[in-house]
Parts: structure tokens; C-alpha cells; sequence
């Protein structure tokens, strides 16, 4: 094949240093909107970013040019330093140093969407961990609870 084609969607899920309630309601759409320039930058275009005070989902398309590593750590980077320095100035923002990421079927996306748009409905049932939980449980993932809280 002469060219290079390529689908990959990802869901990812990354929170808070310590899940602090860092991120206000106010601000999350410019978070939001300030990070899907990121993954744009980095040709992985975002389908649905959301989340709550504590953490962010965001189901995007991983570039075939960039490693999904490389993605996080520029999403995580700049809107970090987005927060402290244009966003809401929290000089104290960070984003906890790990993530997951799951990967979404063509047939899941209208799903995985739905589920961005309503963490907040979500959230007020189920916490951040026992999210995660059901996420690694529905995806395989094995995990060891000493290493994915901070």
C-alpha cells in the first residue's frame, strides 16, 4: 500500500493531582475548548472532551504520526500551565502524572460521547474510583489499586 491509513480513537481519562476539585465549572468549556487545540495541534483531533471538578474524559483520534504518550504529555503540559497562567490562575494546578486510555470501536463512539456529556449526572452516583474500576474491568485492564490513586 503506498500510504499510511489509519483510525485509532481513543477514550482518556486523567485526573487531578490528589483529584483536587481543581477545575470550576466556570472554566471547564475553555479547558475544554483550550485542549482540543492541543490534540488538534498534534493531529489528534478531539471528538467530545468533558468532565467534573477532578478529572477529564476526552475521546479523540491518536495521530499516526505521534505516540499516544506524546499526546497526553502535551494535553496534560499545556493546559497545566493554561490553568495556572490564563484559565482560572491556580498557581498550584497539576494533573496527576498517570493516565488511562481505552480504545473506542467505530461502533462505540456515539456511546463514549454520551458518556463524556454526562459525568457530571454520572458522578453524582459513582466516584472517580469505582469509575475507573468498571473502565478497567470492561476493558481487561489488570491494575493494582497501590499505584493508580497518586
Amino acid at each position: 500500500m503506498s500510504q499510511s491509513l489509519v483510525k485509532n480513537l481513543v477514550h482518556l481519562v486523567y485526573s487531578t493531582k490528589h483529584r483536587e476539585p481543581w477545575i470550576p465549572k466556570v472554566h471547564r468549556d475553555a479547558l475544554f475548548a483550550y485542549q482540543a487545540g492541543i490534540f488538534k495541534e498534534w493531529e489528534s483531533p478531539a471528538l467530545m472532551i468533558g468532565g467534573v471538578e477532578d478529572h477529564v474524559h476526552a475521546l479523540f483520534a491518536l495521530s499516526k504520526n505521534h505516540p499516544l504518550k506524546k499526546i497526553v504529555e502535551e494535553v496534560k503540559k499545556g493546559s497545566s500551565k493554561w490553568m495556572k497562567n490564563d484559565g482560572p490562575r491556580l498557581p498550584h494546578f497539576s494533573w496527576q502524572a498517570g493516565y488511562a486510555a481505552f480504545s473506542v470501536s467505530q461502533s462505540s463512539v456515539d456511546a463514549v460521547r454520551r458518556y463524556i456529556e454526562r459525568q457530571e449526572e454520572h458522578h453524582r452516583k459513582m466516584s472517580f474510583q469505582d469509575e475507573l474500576r468498571t473502565l478497567f474491568q470492561r476493558h481487561g485492564i489488570e491494575f493494582d489499586e497501590r499505584y493508580v490513586w497518586d
